[in-house]
């Protein structure tokens, strides 16, 4: 092996040195400048001494000669003698070249660090602020919410990183969702899995953290990556919230992610609102109503007022809020016996437009005994008949939490052109499943089907294909049944499945009674949760098929049609009943978007006249 010489030391030395960026070159620069300098100016000194006139100093020297290495200009109002003059231009020469590079070293180095800001790599200095960690549609719904529940604030900020070109991701955020507000919206580009990366969102000073599941194979590992690398840095560590597409990924998230996490199982969530709103008409609406920023939000209070108070008598209590449940050191539970005492350690589960809005009220409210209708035995569970169009991957989830619904001897016919249709359905207990291939877009496959012998219809999107291409085919589909119903005269409720929310106001020439956008409910939840992530128990209730559930009720069954009642008759009503009320629907509006007739948490002492075909939105048993 030959031995290594000095000199390949010193340009190895040099080399290394060289590499350093901009600020090595301006160091050697700035050496190659002083000893320039100095050597013009010891010639200058040795060859024309007493050059120019009155420099009798080497200090002088020195700075006549860099005043010509800075301004090379400057040679052409020199005069002397030959040896000056040479001398000079030679230094003027010397520093034209270094002007030069300086100049260029510069504009370099300027130009590195604006193309590093403008690509979002410098770390954020904001502080309570929620943090957006990947990139997904879901990202405009939250971005759009925490904007709107951050709008009473004078400061607030949401910090995204994604692996995407930081103009980018804010162009496509301004374009969606247009003015922010008070909200700033910060971008860094990186990738969420690298903790570097993770260091620019300056997430000790966090509010929360919300996780996205990515597009494209494979997401829940991604998320649980993410997890990874949130759990292993130092500081402190914010609350985290994660969407995970599949419930079977649930314990590796939750080991990946700590107690700091909660997971959100998007296919479990999506279908149990898509079954639960195949079975009650306009529940879509109302959760959608829950989980926005827009109107009835849910809050958690603890008024001393309140304890030793019954909960049927703290439905009464609120002027502007209603009472939905409580939540105690055992867990959540919505709408409880009525003669439930509310302890110190309870919470009051409410709706209310604003939590400045959630003040007890002055006096006890009153009631029109003379317009309570007598209550009536529930009907028997009959058995039903449910059409389920299309196949995906929740698909099987939805059909086994149907199967929890219905009464035994209940059908479910499967029209699917996907050879997974019905696979996987073993053990069911009260549904009897048929399937049948079928072309869900073709009118006449659709009318072999007999759909009026059905009671309930569910469309879901069809995972074959791209979301665009599968809300198109949906649209297809609710448009053939829409017109069956006209033709044939055929009376079925209709739930479809999309993706894109804005396919909603397209097809709302279906009238199809529920459209949930599964995206756009997951990534409500998800925002809801970044701002109380206590909340987490109530939605995780709400949606469960035990305990009580939102039902959209006939108004006759609790005030007498046609005569004027106030909202907080309606309640006393069903408290009657063991059920609490929280809205009504009304029959004459149930087309009209963006509520569709449905109102959460009217005022007490609001005056209602219903009519028939209104309904009374309530919490109750099965």
């Amino acid at each position: 092996m030959s031995k290594v010489t000095v000199r390949a030391r010193v340009r190895y030395w040099f080399d290394n040195t060289m590499s350093k960026g901009t600020a090595s070159l301006i160091g050697w620069l700035a050496v190659v400048s002083v000893a320039l300098i100095v050597t013009v100016a010891g010639f200058a000194l040795w060859l024309a001494p007493g050059e120019p006139d009155g420099a009798g100093q080497a200090g002088e020297v020195l700075w006549i000669t860099l005043m010509h290495a800075l301004t090379p200009s400057k040679v052409a109002s020199d005069k002397g003698s030959a040896a000056y003059l040479a001398v000079m231009f030679a230094g003027s020469l010397g520093g034209l070249f270094i002007v030069s590079m300086l100049v260029g070293l510069l504009s370099n180095g300027l130009k590195q660090k604006v193309d590093r800001l403008r690509r979002g790599r410098s770390r954020i200095v904001e502080s309570g602020h929620t943090v957006v960690l990947g990139w997904s549609d879901q990202v405009f719904t939250i971005v759009g919410e925490l904007v709107k529940a951050h709008a009473s604030q004078k400061r607030s900020a949401v910090a995204i990183l994604a692996d995407r070109d930081k103009l980018d991701m804010e162009e496509d955020l301004r374009e969606h969702l247009g003015d922010l507000g008070r909200t700033r919206l910060v971008c860094r580009t990186g990738k969420p899995t690298e903790p570097h990366d993770l260091a620019l969102m300056n997430l000790a000073a966090a509010r929360s953290v919300v996780v996205l599941s990515p597009e494209g194979e494979d997401p829940d590992a991604h998320v649980i990556k993410i997890l990874l690398a949130l759990a292993k840095r130092e500081g402190a560590h914010p609350p985290v919230v994660a969407a995970l597409t599949s419930g079977r990924n649930l314990a590796a998230a939750r080991l990946a992610g700590g107690p700091d996490v909660h997971l959100v199982d998007s296919d479990d969530t999506a279908a149990r609102l898509i079954v639960q709103s195949s079975r009650q008409s306009g529940l879509s609406v109302v959760c959608m109503d829950l989980l926005n920023f827009d109107g009835g939000e849910i809050y958690l209070r603890t008024p001393k007022k309140l304890v030793g108070v019954t909960y049927g008598e703290a439905l009464h209590a609120y002027q502007t809020a209603s009472v939905i449940g409580l939540r105690r050191p055992s867990g959540v539970v919505l709408n409880p016996p009525g003669d439930t005492v509310i302890g110190a350690d309870d919470e009051v589960i409410v709706i209310a437009a604003d939590d400045s809005h959630v003040r007890l009220a002055a006096g006890w409210p009153s009631v029109d005994e003379s317009a309570i209708a007598a209550p009536a035995a529930p009907p028997a569970p009959a058995p039903e008949r449910t059409l389920l169009l299309n196949w995906n991957g929740r698909a099987e989830r939805i059909v086994r939490l149907l199967d929890a619904y219905v009464a035994p001897g209940s059908v479910l016919e499967i029209a699917a052109g996907d050879p997974r249709a019905g696979a996987g359905l073993d053990g069911l207990r009260n549904l009897t499943v048929n399937v049948k291939d079928c072309d869900t877009t073709d009118r006449f496959a659709l009318e072999s089907l007999g759909v009026g012998v059905f009671q309930h219809v569910i469309v879901l999107s069809d995972d074959r294909f791209d979301s665009h291409h599968a809300d198109t085919r949906t649209l297809m589909t609710l448009l053939q049944l829409r017109d069956m119903q006209s033709t044939l005269g055929e009376h079925y409720s209709i739930v479809s499945e999309m993706h894109d929310e804005n396919n909603r106001a397209l097809a709302e020439v279906t009238e199809a009674d529920d459209i949930v956008i599964s995206d756009t409910v997951i990534g409500l939840l998800l925002a809801q949760l970044a701002e109380n992530r206590h909340l987490a128990e109530v939605f995780g209730y709400l949606f469960d098929s035990r305990g009580s559930e939102i039902y959209p009720r006939p108004a006759s069954s609790y005030v007498r049609t046609g005569t004027e009642v106030t909202f907080s008759t309606v309640i006393e009503a069903a408290r009657r009943r063991g059920e609490t009320a929280i809205g009504y629907r009304a029959c004459a509006g149930r087309d009209e978007p963006p509520h569709y007739g449905i109102v959460l948490n009217p005022g007490k002492s609001d005056p209602i006249v219903f009519a028939e075909g209104d309904t009374v939105i309530v919490l109750a048993e099965h």
